[in-house]
């Protein structure tokens, strides 16, 4: 494994594993860890970056101009060594570039670069994925990011919630053996708050198609909170395994294909097309209230 690299400031610190560009630990001033315990019976991930997909494709097939590419669920970032290429006390910026591996299940010329930086109690995570290449390029990207739950706090793991800043009146996805099914699922918030139990994720994550918040708070109601902002997605995935000690928020501009989906990826739900020398930007910003 390789060394991780640490950033800091004056409310939060951060490590993140250059495999992947994964945010591995958050911290809070007093060191108390706010991320998953990494248990492996459960999931060893940590934060990876979904790229150049989020969800599973139908088949694990990347359909693109005729051709058909294997890929497993959220493509091929998260497993990759990514270049660090700037680094100071409290920020470090990482990049994944194309190579003979990468083009041979995504036919593109590509940067992809994973900035992290601490301002006060916030963590900011810019994405910038450019084209490189003469021809238009599909892509989507998601964060999936895994909270401490409970929080170090003291607070019963039963206590804690999830609330969101504008009203949704909509339905969730349905899943169906990872894939989007016919339907919706029916939304488990009270009014804006989500109450967490496993028996929410018995049949896998909550996902959210279209979503009218671009924020949303964690933690117990009267405790320390985690504010999770992501203005440039709206698609929210929530997930975790039940039993374990994490709990995750994942914001996306994208998703799993439909069930019997066999189309082209360029129109895959949530895909995008970055124009050649062109490039696209999100970002997530993490803080400790």
């Amino acid at each position: 494994m390789a060394d991780l690299i640490e950033i800091a400031g004056t409310g939060l610190s951060a490590a993140i594993n250059p495999f992947g560009a994964e945010l591995t630990h958050l911290r809070d001033p007093h060191g108390r860890e706010l991320m998953t315990d990494a248990d492996p019976a459960f999931w060893t991930g940590h934060a990876p970056l979904l790229f150049p997909f989020v969800g599973r494709l139908n088949g694990d097939v990347l359909r693109l101009d005729g051709a058909e590419y294997p890929m497993k669920q959220h493509g091929f970032a998260r497993r990759r060594d990514f270049t660090l290429v700037e680094q100071g006390g409290s920020h470090a910026r990482f990049r994944l570039e194309d190579d003979a591996e990468t083009r041979a299940v995504y036919p593109f010329a590509f940067a992809l670069d994973a900035a992290y930086a601490i301002e006060g109690a916030t963590l900011t995570n810019a994405i910038t994925i450019a084209n490189r290449g003469d021809a238009p390029m599909p892509a989507s990207f998601g964060f999936h990011p895994a909270f401490a739950w409970p929080l170090p706090y003291g607070a019963p793991r039963a206590g804690h919630r999830i609330a969101f800043d504008a009203d949704e009146t909509g339905g969730l996805v349905a899943l169906k053996d990872g894939l989007a099914a016919p339907g919706e699922r029916a939304s488990p918030l009270e009014g804006r708050v989500l109450h967490l139990s496993d028996a929410l994720f018995a049949d896998d994550a909550l996902i959210w198609n279209g979503l009218a918040s671009r924020r949303v708070s964690y933690g117990v109601e009267g405790g320390p909170q985690l504010e999770i902002a992501f203005p440039d997605t709206d698609k929210l995935g929530i997930w975790t395994k039940p039993g374990s000690a994490f709990i995750c928020i994942e914001p996306w501009h994208g998703i799993a294909d439909p069930q019997g989906f066999t189309g082209d990826f360029r129109d895959k739900p949530g895909v995008f097309e970055i124009a050649p020398g062109g490039s696209w930007t999100c970002r997530m910003e993490i803080t400790l209230r």
